[in-house]
């Protein structure tokens, strides 16, 4: 009886070696996460940042914008505090809002779509034409060294220094004024985008503008579209049509130019 005995003691043993391999095992994660596999990330609490991950997911990358530098900045840049406060719990749905001096900020796809169409190289300087209330120059201070932007209406040209700074965009430098001379002491600019709507191309933008650079502007009355102008090594520009939009009017000495000046292909 008693090699029985010595068996059963001896699978006893076994049985509770296995229990403590188990359970020493079960404390340091046993099966939970093999080498090399992503630990999971906590999950933002920040509501806004939750809003603008699903703004990009649904109206930006879902239209075509691919440019991982454009996404990452339109995750990041808080749109609601570009927008009046009544405005805020609306800032990112895929449509324009109305700010002050009976201007807009343009839709977020419409903001990414032409960040991307400038396609800036490292270390651009980049021009824009109508501050608005700031936005697009905080976006294109996320993928600019430097950024020169003018607005017409002074309020506006105020406020949106002023955020600027306050969220510190340092790389950003905001005048009161016309845009439609550009800013030639800061020229020539690898991008210039233009965020109201001529008839005609100024000139002055189109001397200010690099070789190979590009301007992204709206052009047209009540009927606009967006285009892509790249300048050529001639100082002619190539001209790419992209979509309809609705912008509003470029303002100042532009409503007095009758004679178009610019070369084109």
């Amino acid at each position: 009886m008693r090699p029985a005995l010595g068996v059963a003691l001896s699978w006893l043993t076994c049985l509770s070696c296995l229990s403590c391999l188990c359970l020493g095992l079960a404390a340091q994660g046993c099966g939970t996460r093999r080498e090399g596999q992503p630990r999971v990330k906590a999950a933002s609490n920040d509501p806004d940042e939750a809003r603008r991950a699903r703004m990009v997911d649904t109206q930006i990358l879902a239209r075509g914008v691919r440019d991982p530098r454009v996404l990452d900045a339109m995750r990041k840049v808080p749109r609601h505090k570009f927008v009046d406060p009544a405005e805020r719990d609306r800032a990112y749905e895929d449509h324009p809002l109305p700010i002050a001096g009976s201007q807009t900020i343009s839709q977020p796809y419409i903001v990414a779509l032409m960040t991307e169409l400038l396609a800036l190289p490292d270390k651009a300087r980049v021009l824009e034409i109508g501050t608005g209330s700031g936005y697009q120059s905080a976006v294109l201070g996320e993928l600019a060294a430097e950024v020169y932007s003018i607005e017409i209406v002074p309020a506006l040209a105020r406020s949106a220094s002023e955020k600027l700074r306050e969220l510190g965009y340092t790389n950003v430098t905001v005048r009161e004024g016309d845009g439609y001379r550009g800013w030639p002491e800061h020229a020539p600019f690898d991008g210039i985008i233009v965020t109201a709507a001529p008839e005609r191309i100024p000139q002055p933008l189109v001397e200010q503008l690099a070789v190979g650079g590009r301007m992204v502007i709206p052009v047209g009355g009540f009927f606009q579209e967006l285009k892509v102008f790249t300048k050529q090594a001639d100082g002619r520009l190539s001209e790419k049509d992209v979509l309809p939009v609705r912008f509003v009017p470029m303002t100042g000495e532009i409503e007095h130019e009758t004679t178009p000046t610019r070369k084109s292909d």
